[in-house]
C-alpha cells in the first residue's frame, strides 16, 4: 500500500513537469538536478558502506554544476565533465588520506557519471526535437514493465533470474516486464493518434508502429539490467535499499535505477537513428 500511494503522489507530479511549456521548461532540468544530487548522496552512502569515503559536498556541486552547464551550454557538457571529473581527484589528492586518495576519486568520478551524466540524457531528450512525448515514452514503458514485472513474477514467477544479484526477480517477471512495456507502448500510440483527430498535438509518434515497439524492447531491456547492476551496488555494500526516502520504494536511488541506463539508451538510439 505505501508502494501504490508513493507512486499515486510523484506519478502526477512528474507528469506535470514533463508537460511544462515554455517559460516554465527549466523546471523539469532543476527537478532532474534535484534527483541526481539526492541519487548521488546516496550512491555516496553505498560507498562508504564499502570502505570508501568519497567528499560528498564536493561531489554533489560537481553534479549541480554539470547540469547547470549543460542547460546553458549544452554543446560543452561533455568537455565540462572530464574538467569537474579532474577536479575530483585533485580535492581528492589534497584533501583525502593519501591512502584513500584511489578510491575516494573513484567514486566520486563514478557517482558523476552514473547519477549525473546519465540523467543528462533525460534532459537532454526532453528539450530536443518531439522532447515532451519522448521522455512520456520512456516513463509509461519503464513504469508499465516494472508493475507488470512486480505482480507476475510474485503471483508466477519460479525461475530466478539473477540469484546472486537479485534472488527476487524471475524470468517469468521479467517476461512480463517486457510485455507490459510493449502493451504500454501501444496505448500510448493509439492516445496520440486519437489526439491527434482531436486536433491536439500534445503527444506525437511520427515513426510506424514496428520502430516504436522496437524501442520499447530495447528500453525495457536497458531498464531491467539498470535494475540489476544498482542492485549489484547494494549487494557489494551489503544494503537492501539506498535509502529510506520513498515510503515503499526505498530510496531515490531505488526508484531511477532503471532510468539511469534507460535514458542514456533511448537518447542514443534517438540519435542513432536520426544519423542513419
Amino acid at each position: 500500500m505505501k508502494r501504490i500511494l508513493t507512486a499515486a503522489l510523484l506519478i502526477p507530479v512528474v507528469l506535470v513537469l514533463v508537460f511544462l511549456e515554455p517559460p516554465w521548461q527549466w523546471l523539469f532540468s532543476v527537478a532532474v538536478a534535484g534527483v541526481a544530487a539526492l541519487a548521488g548522496w546516496e550512491f555516496m552512502g553505498l560507498a562508504e558502506r564499502g570502505g570508501v569515503k568519497p567528499p560528498r559536498i564536493a561531489v554533489v556541486v560537481a553534479l549541480l554544476a554539470l547540469f547547470t552547464v549543460n542547460f546553458e551550454w549544452p554543446d560543452r557538457t561533455a568537455a565540462f565533465f572530464g574538467v569537474l571529473s579532474l577536479g575530483l581527484l585533485v580535492y581528492c589528492t589534497f584533501f583525502r588520506p593519501v591512502e584513500q586518495v584511489m578510491l575516494d576519486a573513484a567514486a566520486s568520478i563514478f557517482c558523476m557519471l552514473y547519477t549525473g551524466f546519465a540523467l543528462i540524457a533525460l534532459t537532454t531528450l526532453h528539450e530536443g526535437p518531439n522532447g515532451t512525448s519522448l521522455v512520456v515514452f520512456l516513463l509509461c514503458v519503464l513504469w508499465a514493465g516494472d508493475i507488470a514485472a512486480l505482480y507476475v513474477g510474485r503471483a508466477w514467477g519460479r525461475r530466478k533470474l539473477a540469484p546472486v544479484l537479485s534472488p527476487n526477480k524471475t524470468w517469468e517477471g521479467a517476461l512480463a516486464s517486457l510485455v507490459g512495456s510493449l502493451l504500454a507502448s501501444g496505448a500510448l500510440l493509439a492516445l496520440a493518434t486519437l489526439l491527434g483527430t482531436w486536433d491536439l498535438a500534445a503527444l506525437s509518434y511520427p515513426e510506424d508502429i514496428g520502430y516504436w515497439l522496437g524501442l520499447a524492447v530495447v528500453v525495457n531491456v536497458a531498464g531491467q539490467v539498470g535494475d540489476l547492476a544498482e542492485s549489484a551496488l547494494k549487494r557489494s555494500a551489503g544494503v537492501k535499499d539506498s535509502g529510506r526516502i520513498l515510503p515503499g520504494h526505498g530510496g531515490v536511488l531505488d526508484r531511477i535505477d532503471a532510468l539511469l541506463l534507460a535514458a542514456p539508451v533511448l537518447w542514443y538510439a534517438q540519435v542513432i537513428h536520426q544519423r542513419f
